[in-house]
């Protein structure tokens, strides 16, 4: 049984739905149907689901090594092997696991983008299915307290955004791991793709067909009984989603119903924008001093 040897290892809402699809389009590459298999952190964010519409969600996550490896039982002779869970970044205590069970060689994909951006994404994200009502800010204040209650890592709306120490010690995990900014991506995907191709030593002549479309595009969208279905988590959107995998296809075909309810996106708090801005400051200049990472088209307070 052939298992992944390379990981889209994190962050939540910084592009990995769209570099699991471009990925699964290259003959030489195995992405499972599934993205977010999230196995190697199983244990740990499986208990937390105290938020509203966890239990959902983690309903999918894999949680035994043989469910795990069916997920790949459809490997042929492609010559790199995927697992996209934006999770494993973010537990750097599961990294021996991922090791032993993959391999030494195994090569890391870690995805980064504007903190500031990732933080509102990822709490707008959980607006449009309902589940998040407080303002920005506010729920930025709540964050300790939601972890102490036992919400899931999705609400951790500053640990999500804090890179430095997770990518540090990836590095110091893995031999080979490639960092990517979400900007830089959308800046020049034919170039981001070629660096992923060069990354994982297949051809450079392939290009996905979808290599423009943004596969998880964030911001607001009008309610109404079409975008409810589509956003908010319930037991029939899982069932469905248990037995129709969301293929490429499938996949598109939503964001094209979706796009139509597009409306457009508040700015920021500027309260929340200056109290995140002021926690992350010193985490991304090291990111920008020790790993090289091109923090230019990030918030520009970032900056001195």
């Amino acid at each position: 049984m052939k298992l992944p040897n390379f990981i889209l290892a994190g962050f939540p809402k910084c592009g990995s739905t769209s570099l699991h699809y471009y990925l699964k389009e290259h003959p030489e590459i195995f992405m499972p149907d599934q993205k977010e298999l999230h196995y190697f952190t199983y244990d740990i964010i499986s208990k937390q689901n105290k938020g509203k519409g966890d239990l959902e969600i983690k309903k999918f996550h894999v949680g035994d090594f043989s469910s795990y490896q069916k997920h790949y039982e459809d490997v042929e002779n492609q010559k790199m092997i995927g697992d996209a869970s934006p999770s494993y970044a973010n537990y750097p205590e599961v990294f021996p696991k991922i090791k032993e069970t993959l391999g030494n060689d195994t090569k890391v994909i870690v995805l980064l983008r504007d903190p500031v951006k990732r933080a509102y994404s990822n709490y707008l994200h959980l607006r449009r299915e309902d589940r998040e009502t407080q303002p920005f800010y506010e729920a930025l204040q709540l964050e300790s307290e939601r972890r102490q209650m036992g919400y899931g890592d999705f609400w951790y709306y500053r640990f999500n955004s804090s890179y430095y120490d997770k990518v540090k010690l990836l590095k110091e995990s893995f031999d080979e791991v490639l960092i990517i900014t979400f900007e830089e991506f959308i800046k020049n995907p034919n170039k981001g793709i070629d660096d992923l191709y060069s990354f994982l030593s297949v051809s450079r002549d392939f290009r996905p067909e979808s290599l423009n479309t943004q596969f998880n595009p964030g911001g607001v969208y009008k309610k109404n009984i079409v975008t409810n279905f589509i956003f908010r988590q319930s037991k029939l959107k899982s069932n469905i989603k248990k037995w129709i995998p969301i293929g490429t296809p499938i996949k598109k075909a939503k964001i094209k119903l979706i796009k139509k309810y597009k409306e457009p996106t508040p700015p920021i708090d500027p309260k929340a924008e200056e109290y995140l801005i002021n926690v992350l400051k010193n985490d991304v200049e090291k990111l920008s001093r020790d790993f090289g990472v091109d923090i230019s088209y990030w918030n520009d307070k970032f900056i001195d």
